[in-house]
């Protein structure tokens, strides 16, 4: 018997614990399925429980199970591309998906935006931010990013909610807490400067609660939902 449905409700049950914790009201955090490695039966476990966003990291992969989901009769969802962008592949991602969380170079928003198909509703873009500095990490430069924001606001066939980030890993509360305020920090000053942004894209299993405490409004969670990954080698 699968344990998606368990698993989901659990992981709803943490979120609405942190936004209570932070006097937010439960509904929010949107959450994030991320159901990359896993194939299309379970994501319609997940959608039999009631789940409809789900984040992608691998474009092919991600295509595939958009396509088998419609074939197994699925209700509408909403399918969000989580991964690093190559130039050669924005075309798919921005012909398949709803959401972009991992724009990091003006480049890449201009392709986006030149490919979105005629009639399909604008994609809706984060710029992900490297908030940690890694040099292994992807994400612009926080104080690139001011920048960066108002020319992707300014494209069209985009808009442009929030932010994302992957801060470095952290055992400390309030560590990981640190690095998500820096983010909102930045957030809250683009929205100063005008931009109309409502999206912050951080926390995952492991730092979930201090996420929301500091204002997530998508978590993003993967493997306490589906289970443990298994990679091909």
């Amino acid at each position: 018997m699968s344990l998606i449905p368990q698993n989901l409700q659990a992981v709803t049950a943490s979120i609405v614990a942190a936004a209570a914790e932070a006097g937010r009201a439960p509904d929010a955090v949107r959450l994030l399925a991320v159901s990359k490695t896993f194939g299309p039966q379970a994501v319609h476990e997940a959608v039999a429980a009631g789940q409809r966003a789900f984040g992608e990291n691998y474009l092919q992969e991600g295509v595939d199970k958009i396509r088998a989901l419609k074939e197994l009769g699925a209700p509408a969802l909403e399918w969000h591309f989580i991964g690093p962008i190559q130039s050669n592949k924005t075309r798919p991602i921005a012909e398949n998906f709803d959401w972009v969380h991992t724009v990091e170079r003006e480049k890449i928003a201009q392709r986006l935006s030149e490919q979105r198909p005629e009639g399909m509703a604008p994609l809706q873009i984060c710029l992900q931010v490297n908030i940690s500095g890694e040099a292994s990490k992807s994400g612009v430069a926080p104080h690139e990013l001011a920048a960066l924001a108002h020319k992707v606001a300014a494209l069209p066939n985009l808009a442009l909610r929030g932010l994302m980030a992957i801060p470095e890993p952290a055992e400390q509360f309030e560590q990981q807490r640190a690095a998500f305020a820096q983010l909102r920090a930045l957030y809250e000053q683009l929205r100063a400067d005008g931009l109309a942004l409502d999206t912050l894209s951080m926390g995952m299993s492991s730092d979930l609660r201090a996420a929301v405490v500091e204002g997530a409004t998508i978590v993003r969670v993967g493997s306490a939902i589906f289970g443990a990954r298994q990679y091909k080698e």
